[in-house]
């Protein structure tokens, strides 16, 4: 029976500083995780729209090559290609043809063009070029919801 009791005596368990102490490190930690966290969720959101966007950008370039999209009456070689010749190149994705710029796919002066309504919707615009040449963007401004080819992969690529 002593020895039970010294035992029971011997036992050590952890002290109120050393528990709060502990919190404190689980709080610093929770601190630093949840803004990466955050970010990481809005980085593959971004990353969503964009890849979005590139679909879009190859059916465009699949519905010229078909002759589905509609040639420019005054520069040969450019085009555009409205929602109604790319939805059926697209699958997953829904065109939108209500808003004041409806979704489409063009290419001018060689340049190949995504306006997608989705696009104005992306959070971290820091990683997009914004080159202009006389009034036109030839980049990404954001909340626009154009974008050239050249910055679409640009931005895939970071």
């Amino acid at each position: 029976m002593k020895k039970f009791i010294k035992i029971l005596k011997n036992q050590k368990g952890l002290t109120l500083i050393e528990l709060l102490a502990v919190i404190v490190i689980l709080a610093i930690v929770a601190a630093i995780a949840v803004p990466s966290i955050g970010n990481i969720i809005n980085n593959s959101k971004d990353k969503a729209i964009l890849a979005d966007a590139s679909t879009i950008l190859s059916a465009g370039k699949l519905a010229v090559t078909d002759g589905s999209c509609t040639e420019s009456s005054t520069t040969k070689g450019d085009y555009i290609c409205n929602v109604a010749q790319l939805q059926p190149y697209i699958e997953g994705i829904t065109l939108d043809s209500t808003v004041a710029s409806p979704d489409k796919v063009e290419k001018n002066s060689g340049i190949w063009s995504v306006t997608y309504s989705k696009l104005a919707g992306i959070k971290n615009t820091t990683k997009f070029t914004v080159v202009a040449t006389g009034n036109v963007v030839t980049g990404y401004l954001p909340p626009a919801k154009v974008i050239t080819e050249n910055a679409l992969n640009k931005a895939m690529n970071q």
